[in-house]
């Protein structure tokens, strides 16, 4: 059997990267991707759902992504002990009727000595919001061009534009395919924001690979933009 690591028993160092290695896993919302985490046996119980074995967690995030739409997540470590790992996340979503909700949970995780994870247990609360509460927030073609022009319409938008006016070093990594990156307005917006002083990191179009599955986001590469240094290629002009 191949390791999946970091392996058990964890550091917190190492549970922290098991951690993002979900977050990243689910954000790509690809069912066959994320089932690879899990043992062939993997126990889970998500909400009020008992399932058992990768067959039937695909089977469950199907069905879970195509009710969730614009699904985003986020995850943070809470407390880890030998083989166990302890999360609390977040994640927002919308319905096929046009409702946001938030979903706030916790996990509880085990791995046997490969680093895949055998048992999963997740409590989901869901709380309604409006779009413009959303915390959230790919940096999608509206949310680039609506941050440009100075739009405060969402949480989100309005917490980036008093960023800027504090000063506080800000790095995006956008979430636009080709086509809609290529309009116009878009790249105005790219620039104007690059004049403020923004770094801006490739895109991700979010298209498919051979396999049928997304590629990650890869979040880790926003860390690199903030880092001191001379401006990024992509970022010169």
């Amino acid at each position: 059997m191949t390791d999946r690591p970091p392996l058990p028993p964890f550091t917190r160092e190492t549970a922290a990267q098991k951690v993002q290695a979900a977050e990243d896993a689910w954000n790509t919302r690809d069912p066959h991707k994320v089932s690879l985490a899990y043992s062939e046996d993997s126990v889970w119980r998500n909400r009020d759902t008992f399932v058992t074995g990768r067959a039937q967690i695909v089977e469950l995030l199907t069905a879970k992504w195509a009710r969730e739409h614009e699904y985003a997540l986020r995850k943070d470590l809470w407390a880890f002990d030998g083989n166990r790992i302890a999360v609390r996340f977040q994640y927002e979503s919308r319905d096929s009727d046009g409702q946001w909700w938030r979903s706030y949970g916790n996990e509880l995780w085990e791995f046997d000595a490969h680093g895949l994870m055998t048992r999963r247990e997740a409590s989901i609360n869901d709380v309604p919001i409006e779009e413009k509460e959303r915390r959230i927030a790919p940096a999608t073609f509206n949310t680039v061009n609506k941050w440009a022009a100075g739009i405060s319409d969402t949480l989100a938008l309005g917490t980036l534009c008093e960023a800027y006016g504090l000063g506080v070093p800000i790095a995006v990594l956008p979430c636009v395919n080709e086509a809609l990156a290529a309009h116009p307005a878009y790249r105005a917006s790219v620039e104007r924001l690059r004049g403020m002083g923004v770094r801006f990191g490739d895109p991700y179009g979010g298209g498919g690979q051979g396999d049928g599955g997304r590629p990650e986001f890869g979040w880790e590469r926003v860390l690199d933009l903030l880092t001191p240094g001379p401006v990024p290629r992509q970022d010169r002009r």
